[in-house]
């Protein structure tokens, strides 16, 4: 048996008739149908109804049922949930010992949700998809415009950066009327470009993650904390003491002298700002019984590469000569070299031999 199901996710046939539903039958459908065209000649569900017993007058070589069942105006959820329980009512009904498959009829691609629900109780042949020929894909349109402003996603994906351009041209006006400098709309401009970056590349998550990290951290007594803040302001000073050195430079400068002066100017205050932040990271190892002795090779690499930073941008800037650029690569390479050696050392001979005998699971069997 062929069973035409009608279906009305958002109950416009039981809001707007008097008529119980689910409706069974050629007649009480083609009733059904006359009734909800008399409530409202606009609504699309009655080409659904009439269009179901179309459907059933065409199929004379099987038995065939009509049938319309509907949901619940409002949640999905519930809708879908009201959709399956009306078609378990129908197959109760039905009087055959014959395998019953559907043709589902609907309006559009909202009432389609359901299909899930509905194919696992009876199997479906197919899906008639029924639209007024002057407003031929309108409905999908709206449901898929519809659902793309529900998801927050997306939301902000498409609404944020579209709403940041339609906001450009009145703070155009508003920086004209209210005589500020040119530069301020730039700044403005600036910082909503930032904005959109960074809902582009996914930053407010790197955020999030940060400030949670920072949170626990300070709950936890972590060194780490105090010393980052320490190393940023370090990072900012030699920032600007960069800059200073550069503006203290006689003109013109080559792209080479003009990086070797920033970095010639910062490098001490970097340096200081990592060895800060690797002596704070060891302490907290330390702390919290995961120290091993190559941790400390993190300063004196942050020293070692300080010094050659500093050896070259003094040598392209003239300040030091060939030589004491050698003496510092040697001592540069010699410096990490040692701290390597003497950590791996200290590592193998003070640690207790258990240490070292014991896997990821525990002590070993042997």
């Amino acid at each position: 048996m062929l069973l035409v199901l009608c279906v009305d996710l958002d109950d416009d046939l039981g809001r707007k008739t008097d008529v119980e539903t689910p409706v069974v039958g050629r007649d009480a459908v083609l009733d059904a149908a006359v009734a909800l065209a008399q409530a409202d000649p606009e609504d699309s569900d009655v080409n659904v109804l009439f269009e179901g017993v179309h459907i059933t007058d065409e199929v004379t070589d099987e038995p065939v049922e009509v049938a319309a069942v509907t949901g619940v105006d409002g949640s999905d959820v519930a809708a879908n949930r009201a959709v399956g329980e009306e078609v378990d009512t129908v197959l109760a009904s039905l009087s055959t010992s014959e395998d019953v498959r559907a043709l589902v009829v609907t309006d559009g691609a909202q009432d389609e949700s359901v299909i899930p629900v509905i194919r696992s109780r009876i199997r479906i042949d197919g899906v008639r998809r029924v639209v007024v020929r002057q407003a031929q894909d309108l409905e999908s349109m709206y449901y898929t415009i519809k659902q793309v402003l529900d998801d927050p996603e997306t939301r902000g994906t498409i609404l944020v950066p579209l709403g940041i351009l339609l906001l450009i041209y009145p703070l155009t006006i508003a920086v004209e009327s209210l005589g500020l400098p040119v530069s301020s709309l730039g700044i403005i401009s600036g910082l909503l470009g930032l904005y959109v970056l960074a809902r582009g590349l996914g930053a407010e998550r790197l955020l999030d993650e940060a400030a949670d990290r920072a949170t626990s951290g300070l709950y936890a007594g972590r060194v780490t904390i105090i010393t980052y803040v320490v190393a940023a302001a370090l990072l900012t000073i030699g920032g600007v003491s960069g800059v200073n050195v550069l503006e203290s430079q006689p003109a013109p400068l080559s792209p080479v002298e003009v990086v070797a002066a920033l970095v010639y100017g910062a490098i001490q205050w970097f340096t200081v700002a990592g060895i800060t932040s690797s002596l704070g990271r060891v302490t907290d190892e330390y702390l919290h019984d995961e120290f091993e002795w190559r941790y400390l090779n993190a300063p004196f690499y942050v020293l070692a590469i300080g010094g050659v930073l500093h050896g070259l941008s003094a040598f392209f800037l003239g300040i030091r000569s060939l030589e004491y650029l050698a003496v510092v690569l040697t001592g540069g390479t010699l410096l990490g070299l040692a701290s390597t050696l003497a950590f791996a050392v200290a590592e193998a001979r003070l640690d207790p031999p258990e240490r070292h005998n014991q896997g990821p699971g525990g002590p070993s069997s042997e």
